[in-house]
């Protein structure tokens, strides 16, 4: 925003599109701007994987890179991304073991990072399947040419990549819990807490939510987090403005916003 000429809300929009390359204060428009970021992703990142890597199906390999940037907030393993791969992909099948090489390339490279899941209660790792996150929000969208833009997962991979850029390791949270389904019998579920950060002895559970247009799905997104039972730090961050405030269980909710805008966002007891 200190660059950018323009409120917020215009901010916040460009910046889920495009990102916040620096080379982009030099282009002038929209079809300078995504010119620009196809070009690097091709020209530098591709071009950087194939060469270390000495890949000769490349063709696969972008097919896979849009398979997976389509999966932003879902989680995904090895197996499930070739055969999602295989259901839409008109070039060759790759194997599991291919994926797995693949997307440890992607990582190399800067281009994804993987979050494991953790089984809060239990207080393990739960392995596969894992979310994987863009380090470039505008390098995903150049990768699908612009055209899947669901600000719901865009917002996630972008608070992802600020709470990481703050020095937080993050995992994502899992809690299962049991509730009683419509003919009264015990049916055990899982809920997912999108970020369970640490850094020491500090810790922050972190929601991502895009709209609460009512109490209803306001408390569906708080679900997760009250479920949590113990004392440290629990974050709504809600994709539109409002005033930061507490509930009752201790629960903040804080616009998008205020969170990006405001480095101690998440310093703050």
């Amino acid at each position: 925003m200190s660059v950018y000429e323009g409120g917020k809300e215009d901010g916040w929009t460009e910046y889920l599109m495009y990102g916040e390359q620096p080379q982009l204060l030099a282009q002038d428009g929209d079809d300078k701007k995504t010119d620009f970021l196809h070009r690097l992703y091709r020209t530098v990142y591709l071009r950087d994987i194939y060469e270390r890597n000495n890949i000769e199906l490349k063709p696969e390999f972008e097919e896979l890179s849009k398979t997976l940037a389509s999966s932003v907030e879902a989680p995904v393993n090895a197996s499930n991304i070739a055969n999602t791969f295989k259901s839409v992909s008109k070039v060759q099948d790759i194997a599991d073991k291919t994926v797995s090489a693949y997307l440890r390339y992607m990582q190399d490279a800067f281009l994804i990072e993987k979050a494991e899941r953790y089984d809060i209660k239990g207080r393990k790792y739960i392995g596969s399947p894992y979310k994987c996150y863009y380090q470039d929000i505008d390098l995903r969208n150049a990768i699908l040419s612009f055209r899947q833009n669901e600000p719901t997962h865009l917002m996630e991979n972008v608070i992802y990549n600020e709470i990481r850029g703050r020095g937080w390791p993050i995992d994502v949270g899992n809690i299962h819990h049991c509730v009683h389904n419509a003919e009264g019998q015990q049916q055990r579920v899982t809920l997912e807490v999108d970020f369970v950060c640490n850094k020491g002895s500090e810790r922050i559970y972190i929601q991502s939510a895009w709209r609460m247009p009512d109490g209803e799905k306001m408390e569906q997104a708080k679900r997760s987090l009250r479920l949590v039972g113990d004392s440290f730090r629990k974050l709504l961050v809600v994709g539109e403005h409002t005033k930061s405030w507490n509930d009752e269980s201790g629960i903040q909710t804080m616009s998008i916003y205020d969170f990006l805008l405001d480095m101690a966002s998440t310093e703050r007891l």
